[in-house]
């Protein structure tokens, strides 16, 4: 149960004071974004080796970049994350005559998160700004060894363009031969109180030039890399020492931050800049298991054909959490490289639907649309009241939403506002950057006073779980400027007019798996399908094989089709069917094909029912014991109906005219097959001797009289030349034994 606090003030104060706050919002916010420069920004990743398509990929994002910022008037920002990799120099090279000569109008931003040595340090040296995580290191282009003559001439030319003021000459030759000396010196110009002190590196030449014939004041000098040592620096002792870094950052928001690019800039498109292939799935009523799997199919096929921007047309008052969970993970984890995924809200995402929208990449919402109110429900009490779940069994769901706030970079704390209603949330500003945020007093007080702590957001401060629309949603940062319809939104995500946004919904067809994935369903197929087998068997009428194919088909189709099973499952099924064809028909009584066909057959069964081979957590064995179970149930069924049909299908008046008995057996009234029929030439062999004319292994040829005649025996090998006897005659299978 929760309390309600006053939300009506009785004297006019507190109205007065309401006003205040609302003012204070407005104009902090104000503030904020008067301060920030209009720019335009992008962020694109380079990760390993840098060759044509990734040369492409940069070119293409840069020119539409630079085009934007042109036609819109901004500044434009280009931020490359460079990592390590072995890239051909010539690649490098192209990419950074790129960068210099071509791309003038966007300022080029290295940002270095971990250590990078090689060739695609060239990349980092040819933009305007480097910044680097104070721990990594930069440079030895050469990796120990010196460059040629020509690539080391470029790299000195590269860095002589003057792009980057941070870096010179010294350092491009210390990067790029481990046997060159470099050294930092200060230099004092002018008198005081007006003397400036200027750092500069350079080499061991141009310092004895310094001292003996300019002589320079230099109060402080010293060797940042010795003759014989790698020439990299790390980014905190370059930022000390004011070379090579504009600036230091340890994660890409605080790069976004000092160069004041809005969030969508971190988000990276994975067509490189060319027309996307999209895929629109609609999340729409009770979220529940069979909305669970449709949407995951979907996603798995959308994937599969290529698609990299999913769009997700939600609709929902939301459902059942595990089966939200499992989808907004399931988005989550997607590769942002690789495919772009985006909520779209026309009217409502309430609850489980919320935390799915909170896992896409971006959030496009309509002015007037909802969004929130993620607490968890227990039960409804009498009188229509809800009773909510209490905060300390809440765990899980606020780990996981405020993880899926701070991977999409949006504010956790409004995360969390919307599962817990008494978490109070401020809008804060950063104290250097005048980046505008919001957290929790908790999150405030452990930043120190790296936050200037401004007013609370009035929704939560409602003791209400946090409920907003469209506009207020893109104001706290957690949707994009609202959309109104869905051209809007198609002009915003640049999607042509040739591309439908007709979104995928639910059909019988998805019902239909979904019930067919049913527990009780699997186990029910399994059973008919076995049985259906076993009776063909005794009434070899094509009817009832054909019954349990479709009945296998059908379970291995929803098994598929809902995630659980795959090619590797339905191999194993039918080479476990062939083994026990060899078994029954070709080598029968080897055993060895038989019991490998059972097995291959039940691993196939058990691998299907679930969506990993080896467990390797509590609740992968809970799975793995859940298979194995509804696969004992099901073939105990087996053997409860064969033992109930081996008893009374005989006498049952359609099957038991299909039954027919060998000549000479006492059965009573049931019909028996008469000798002739079995088979052309083969009823009078019944109970005959001849003799093996090769050996059976256990098929071979016997002869009986003046015919040779195809036979099996009944168990051990037979040599050739051996007396045998006919003891049973099973259709054209003739089964032997030795006399």
């Amino acid at each position: 149960m929760f309390t309600e606090r006053a939300q009506v003030k009785e004297d006019r104060w507190g109205a007065v004071t309401i006003l205040l706050v609302l003012a204070a919002v407005q104009l902090l916010s104000g503030r904020a974004s008067a301060e920030a420069p209009d720019v335009v920004g992008k962020f694109v990743t380079l990760e390993g080796t840098i060759d044509d398509r990734a040369i492409s990929r940069v070119k293409r994002q840069g020119l539409a970049l630079q085009n934007r910022a042109q036609q819109e008037g901004r500044t434009g920002v280009l931020v490359l994350q460079i990592s390590k990799g072995t890239s051909q120099f010539h690649n490098v090279q192209g990419l950074a005559n790129f960068l210099t000569k071509d791309l003038t109008g966007v300022k080029k931003v290295a940002w270095v998160p971990d250590t990078v040595t090689g060739n695609n340090v060239v990349v980092a040296l040819a933009c305007n700004d480097i910044v680097m995580n104070p721990d990594a290191a930069l440079g030895d282009i050469g990796l120990g060894k010196a460059l040629d003559k020509d690539e080391q001439n470029f790299v000195v030319n590269l860095v002589n363009r003057r792009q980057n003021n941070k870096l010179s000459a010294a350092l491009a030759l210390g990067m790029t031969d481990p046997q060159t000396e470099v050294i930092l010196v200060r230099i004092q110009t002018g008198e005081p109180p007006n003397e400036v002190t200027e750092t500069r590196l350079v080499l061991p030449k141009e310092f004895n030039r310094l001292q003996k014939v300019d002589r320079a004041a230099i109060p402080f000098s010293q060797t940042i890399k010795h003759p014989g040592t790698a020439g990299t620096f790390t980014g905190s002792q370059a930022a000390n020492d004011g070379f090579l870094v504009a600036a230091t950052a340890t994660s890409r928001d605080e790069v976004r931050d000092l160069y004041h690019l809005k969030r969508e800039a971190m988000l990276e498109d994975p067509t490189g800049g060319a027309e996307p292939v999209v895929r629109v799935i609609k999340v729409e009523g009770e979220i529940n298991p069979l909305l669970q799997g449709f949407v995951r199919r979907h996603i798995d096929q959308a994937v599969g054909e290529g698609a990299s921007l999913l769009i997700f047309e939600v609709d929902s008052p939301g459902g059942d959490y595990f089966a939200s969970s499992d989808i907004a993970n399931t988005i989550a984890d997607l590769d942002p490289k690789k495919v772009r995924t985006v909520a779209y809200i026309p009217k409502s995402a309430y609850s489980g639907a919320a935390l799915i929208s909170l896992a896409c990449d971006e959030i496009y919402m309509h002015p007037e649309s909802k969004f929130g109110d993620i607490g968890a429900i227990r039960n409804l009490q009498h009188g229509g009241q809800f009773e909510w779940v209490p905060e300390k069994l809440l765990g899980p769901l606020k780990e996981e939403i405020q993880t899926f706030a701070r991977k999409k970079g949006r504010p956790p704390a409004l995360a969390l506002a919307m599962v817990i209603k008494e978490t109070e949330v401020f809008q804060v500003k950063n104290r250097d950057t005048g980046r505008v945020w919001y957290m929790t007093d908790a999150e405030i007080h452990q930043k120190g006073d790296e936050w200037i702590k401004g007013p609370i957001v009035p929704e939560t401060d409602n003791d209400q779980l946090l409920t907003i629309n469209g506009t207020r949603a893109a104001e706290l940062l957690i949707a994009e400027p609202p959309v109104n319809n869905k051209d809007e939104l198609r002009e915003r995500l640049g999607i042509s007019p040739d591309q439908s946004l007709n979104a995928v919904g639910q059909t019988w067809v998805d019902a239909l798996i979904f019930e067919l994935n049913q527990p009780y369903v699997r186990v029910l197929l399994i059973i008919l399908g076995i049985i259906g087998v076993y009776i063909e068997l005794h009434v070899p009428s094509g009817l009832f094989g054909i019954g349990a194919g479709v009945c296998f088909a059908l379970f291995f189709w929803a098994s598929y089709l809902g995630g659980t099973a795959g090619w590797l499952e339905f191999v194993l099924f039918v080479c476990g069917v062939v083994c026990l064809l060899i078994e029954f028909f070709v080598l029968p009584g080897l055993t060895v094909f038989g019991v490998s066909g059972a097995l291959l057959m039940i691993a196939s069964l058990i691998l299907a029912s679930q969506t990993f081979v080896i467990p390797h957590s509590e609740a992968d064995y809970a799975v793995l014991s859940r298979s194995v179970g509804s696969l004992a149930a099901a073939l105990m069924g087996v053997v409860v109906l064969a033992l109930v049909l081996n008893r009374f299908l005989p006498k049952i008046p359609l099957f038991g005219q299909l039954i027919l008995t060998p000549p000479g057996a006492e059965t009573g009234d049931e019909p028996q097959l008469a000798p002739e029929a079995l088979g052309e030439g083969t009823g009078p062999l019944l109970g005959q001797s001849g003799t093996a004319m090769t050996v059976l292994r256990p098929a071979g040829k016997a002869q009986f009289g003046e015919e040779f005649v195809d036979v099996v025996s009944d168990g051990p090998y037979i040599d050739a030349g051996s007396d045998v006897e006919v003891i049973s005659i099973e259709g054209n299978r003739i089964v032997v034994r030795k006399v």
